[in-house]
């Protein structure tokens, strides 16, 4: 058994996912890198297959007809021989070494009686524009260098959340809580991190600046007119994490994480909010409307917790409302720097 499964989904990816992949071999036998080609055009397929013969005993294979982020990430959960998987963007990379200092931890939690069901690690955003970067830490919210549980979180600010860049996930949790990605769906690596997380007893933080997240292609998910595009696929994710877990059927136990849950689909609605403003049709407003109503029909509290909060703002009727919506989104893009 592998120490750890490294999914890459790769669709035309052949101008920029070798230096993704070659940063993952830096950990050695203990790992396996999946490579899913999505159904390529390019060469995708065939740097994917030169891999796999160069190293048949790290490196795999699969081709598969166009079924979007989600289905590769899907065939990585079903092939994977890993205790651990991480999920890695062809356009990006790990730090490799952090990722030594990690491979070496997973190794002690694969020792354990109980390895440890969730590591988190830092992001870092690698701006192509301006050429800087912005590390995202978790340091004053989690608990450092040891296993620690929910009830020991601290509490994360609006801007900030646990996203796939940062999660390496036990593989077991991820088939226990039912994964499956919605096909042919941008932007599901928010179901990715948010299902699963009441089926996590332990967590360990290390403090390291393990991923890279590069950002700032015109065609990237996340470019803000791609994302107006593509706003329904958005609503999409929205709506499947507002089906993906019961809040408050949590345990007490589980409090903290009920309240950053919370916070994470509050977050997920200021999205939607923003773009169906930000898009300014009819139609889209309309959108805006039926996505609301649905959290409301789904669970009252859950609707009552977002609308006095942030999201809420983004929901504020007529022009001034809307002004005001984009006006927020605006200032907080400038300050995180989030796309």
């Amino acid at each position: 058994m592998k120490l750890i499964t490294f999914t890459v989904p790769c669709y035309n990816s052949a101008a920029y996912m070798e230096k993704c992949v070659k940063t993952l071999l830096t950990a050695g036998p203990d790992a396996e890198i999946i490579l899913v080609d999505d159904g390529s055009k390019d060469d995708t397929g065939a740097i994917a297959d030169r891999f796999a013969a160069k190293y048949p005993a790290i490196v795999r294979a699969i081709h598969q007809e166009n079924g979007g982020h989600g289905e590769g990430v899907n065939q990585g959960v079903r092939n994977a021989e890993g205790i651990y998987f991480k999920v890695v963007d062809s356009d990006d990379w790990l730090d490799e070494a952090a990722l030594a200092k990690v491979m070496a931890k997973l190794r002690e939690f694969a020792a354990m009686e109980k390895p440890v069901d969730l590591l988190l690690c830092n992001y870092v955003y690698e701006h192509v524009e301006d050429n800087t970067r912005k590390v995202i830490s978790y340091r004053g919210i989690l608990p450092q260098d040891r296993v620690f549980k929910w009830s020991e979180i601290g509490k994360f600010p609006p801007s900030q959340n646990i996203l796939m860049h940062s999660v390496i996930y036990r593989t077991k949790i991820l088939r226990d809580c039912g994964l499956e990605l919605p096909k042919h769906t941008f932007y599901v690596d928010n179901v990715f991190v948010y299902q699963p997380l009441p089926q996590v007893a332990t967590l360990y933080y290390m403090d390291l600046d393990l991923y890279r997240y590069f950002i700032g292609r015109e065609d990237q998910s996340v470019n803000e007119k791609v994302m107006v595009k593509r706003v329904d696929q958005q609503i999409r994710v929205t709506k499947r994490m507002i089906d993906a877990v019961d809040l408050y059927a949590l345990p007490v136990n589980q409090d903290k994480l009920r309240a950053y849950m919370l916070n994470y689909l509050g977050m997920m609605m200021v999205i939607s909010s923003v773009f169906l403003t930000m898009d300014g049709t009819p139609a889209a407003f309309d959108k805006k409307r039926e996505l609301w109503q649905y959290l409301k029909n789904h669970d009252e509290k859950v609707y009552k917790h977002c609308k006095f909060s942030i999201a809420g703002a983004c929901n504020l009727p007529g022009p001034l409302g809307h002004k005001l919506c984009l006006w927020g989104y605006s200032a907080a893009r400038k300050i995180f720097k989030f796309n």
